[in-house]
């Protein structure tokens, strides 16, 4: 379905390692939890940390008082990001430490950073208590039918001013979480067992915190003052950051972050379960885990992400049941089937498939190339076998496959595709244009490196497109970057996602630092970073660039730029442009497809500005029915406008849309249908071969250095 498609691109960034509960404060004294003491060895660890910060990283900051007032707000921001826990007088009383934080650090000392944790790991405590309390009297009795409403975004809120303030959030809280729950169908008596599970699981995890997971909190709250690509890592944390790939590889093939108290699908490995299962889309929601096909459904709300990711991670061949709440929806849960199993990397690897378009005129052939990631099997590179798979040696072999086809053209698909060797992204750019630079690397010393060049004649000389989107990263933004400054082909689609920086790992006495040292800059001289690649011809956004993608986080390095390199051109865009624009706008402004692709963002960017919820049984009832309702008009007007058959109601699209997929198998295939982006690229591929044509362009080289 094209709704799954749309569904798959949207994404959130906000990550963060705390717990987020939904309690009742009451005025009765703060639980007994043992208070957390800095271990022997941490504060040399965080004056290391301090030390290699200001040494190595590209950000040139220095720990004073101004970013020491910056790190107390980031660190208790990270703790309670709505605003929920701590009181105002909490607050008040840890505001006298702002300008102490950085003095402490270069001193050895991380005293400020355990008390502050303390009294929120004591306010977190205390409302776990007092919800279970009144759980085990049974359920609350929340008022259904009275207009009231809870604020869902705290992040500029104030602190709650009293107790009797702090019982009134939390009151709506766990009505909210209530009523969410009744909304799925479940009745009281199961909502009650299974929120007190819940805040069992979170209390008993609360109180197994450790100070390793404390220091590791207050470090990275420092690091993410220099860029959001820098963390410290933890001796545990460094366990799992080596095996992340398990997941990938011995999993379902998803990464996973935090978001407030959810387990977020950040995005899916190409050709790895949980992508072959068509069910799983980035941005959804996580709330429950079960093994096997029937094994108990274990709530998985407010725990820890290595938590989830142990229970998720599994050996091939065995079942993982997820409980989602998918995004974009109406709030309703799916439960979704996975066999773990292998990803193969030839099931990431490059596929290719030809597909004919008109321009009107005449019919062209057309050969697409699918990039999930830009990948090299370093193991058999490195023990030099001569059949090591690659990027580029995979990409060559289908260039040549199209070639013998005698495709007029070659699209090269790079949405969705966050990048990867550096090395395969010079090589790649080097199947594609003749000698010269692809970037430029501008390292911390200042130095600007530019070693990383195409080295030999152009493999593929005829017209290329190459599609981005806004998960297009790093790798593909150099190779995407590079394409345009040398006019080398057409860059259609979105917005890229802006990551421009290099990260290198530092080793500590305990624990690593993941620091940024370089900053990639295109040939042209503008960087990559923050602003990312521009198509020259642009699609409708499915994602919102305000929330996803480099310029998303606050602290992100800026974009700039430093003199360009001379570098060849070939065609003639400035010339083709306003003519292949006016064309794909005339094209898609009645598109039936395009134009739900336009309504689809407009809609879901209206619900994503939402500021409040209701707690109105009915009247969330209504809101749920008028989404189901306008999502059925939207979905029944393409439908109609293709000559397609309609749904009859909400029921009938949705069923539509769960039916059975494959668990496992080999790569997608790349396929037209319900594709509209991909198919319109294919019709302005047609009208980059007619025009360059008539105009006799051919990619010659010009202005070589």
């Amino acid at each position: 379905m094209l709704t799954n498609r749309i569904a798959a691109l949207r994404t959130a960034t906000r990550t963060g390692f705390f717990f987020l509960t939904l309690t009742l404060l009451s005025p009765t004294a703060l639980a007994e939890v043992d208070a957390l003491q800095p271990e022997e060895g941490q504060g040399s660890t965080a004056r290391e940390i301090v030390g290699k910060l200001e040494m190595l990283h590209y950000n040139k900051l220095e720990l004073g008082d101004e970013i020491s007032e910056d790190l107390w707000e980031e660190y208790i921001d990270a703790l309670d990001p709505t605003r929920s826990y701590f009181l105002t007088s909490d607050i008040n009383e840890f505001r006298e430490w702002r300008d102490q934080l950085d003095d402490e650090l270069r001193s050895g000392k991380v005293d400020h950073g355990f008390a502050i944790y303390n009294r929120y790991r004591l306010r977190v405590s205390d409302r776990l208590e007092n919800i279970l309390s009144q759980l085990d009297k049974g359920m609350p009795d929340f008022d259904f039918d009275k207009d009231e409403s809870l604020e869902m975004d705290r992040e500029e809120s104030q602190w709650p001013a009293s107790i009797s303030a702090a019982d009134e959030l939390w009151r709506k809280r766990l009505k909210s979480s209530v009523l969410n729950l009744r909304l799925t169908g479940k009745e009281d008596e199961e909502i009650r067992d299974l929120l007190e599970r819940r805040y069992k699981g979170q209390l008993k995890r609360i109180k197994q915190q450790s100070s390793d997971d404390v220091f590791e909190l207050y470090m990275n709250s420092l690091t993410r003052l220099y860029d959001p690509h820098s963390n410290y890592l933890s001796p545990r944390s460094l366990e799992n950051f080596n095996m992340s790939m398990s997941l990938s590889l011995e999993g379902i093939g998803a990464v996973l972050q935090m978001e407030d108290e959810y387990t977020k699908i950040a995005r899916l490995v190409a050709g790895g379960p949980a992508d072959r299962t068509g069910k799983l889309k980035p941005a959804d929601k996580i709330v429950a885990v079960g093994q096997d096909k029937e094994g108990e459904m274990v709530d998985v709300v407010g725990w820890r992400l290595d938590d989830v990711v142990d229970l998720i991670r599994g050996p091939a061949g065995s079942f993982v049941r997820l409980e989602t709440i998918p995004t974009g929806g109406d709030g309703s849960h799916k439960t979704i089937l996975i066999k773990r199993s292998k990803v193969k990397l030839e099931d990431q690897a490059a596929k290719k498939a030809i597909f004919e378009f008109s321009d009107g005129e005449k019919t062209h052939k057309v050969g697409v190339i699918n990039l999930p990631t830009f990948y090299i099997d370093f193991e058999a590179y490195r023990r030099r076998d001569p059949n090591y798979k690659s990027t580029t040696r995979d990409v060559a072999k289908l260039l040549e496959e199209l070639k013998k086809e005698n495709v007029d053209g070659i699209i090269l698909d790079l949405r969705n595709n966050g990048g990867g060797s550096l090395q395969e992204a010079t090589m790649l750019t080097d199947l594609f244009i003749d000698q010269g630079p692809v970037v430029q690397i501008r390292h911390a010393n200042e130095k600007i490196s530019r070693h990383n060049r195409s080295r030999s004649r152009a493999m593929y000389r005829g017209p290329l497109v190459v599609l981005i989107n806004r998960l297009s990263a790093s790798a593909s933004e150099i190779f995407a970057g590079a394409i345009q400054d040398y006019n080398r082909g057409l860059v259609v689609g979105n917005q890229s996602f802006g990551k421009g920086t290099v990260q290198t790992m530092a080793p500590l006495k305990e624990g690593q630092l993941k620091i940024t040292q370089s900053k990639f800059y295109r040939v042209s001289g503008d960087s990559t970073q923050h602003a990312g690649v521009t198509p020259d011809i642009s699609m409708p956004k499915l994602i919102d660039a305000d929330q996803v993608g480099e310029s998303a986080y606050d602290t992100a390095l800026p974009w700039d730029r430093i003199h360009a390199v001379p570098h060849a051109t070939y065609f003639n865009l400035e010339e083709l442009l306003p003519k292949l624009v006016a064309k794909h706008t005339q094209r898609t402004s009645t598109d039936p497809d395009f134009i739900y692709l336009r309504d689809q963002f407009e809609f879901e960017s209206e619900r994503a500005d939402r500021k409040f919820v209701s707690l109105n049984e009915n009247t969330r009832k209504q809101k749920r029915e008028e989404l189901n309702r306008e999502m059925l008009v939207m979905e029944n007007r393409r439908r109609e406008s293709k000559g397609l058959e309609t749904y009859e109601n909400f029921e009938a699209l949705e069923e539509s849309e769960s039916e059975e997929t494959p668990m496992v198998g080999g790569p997608v295939e790349i396929e037209l249908e319900d594709d509209p982006i991909l198919n319109e690229a294919g019709y302005i591929m047609a009208d980059f071969i007619r025009l360059a044509d008539k105009a006799n362009e051919t990619p010659q080289v010009a202005d070589s250095e």
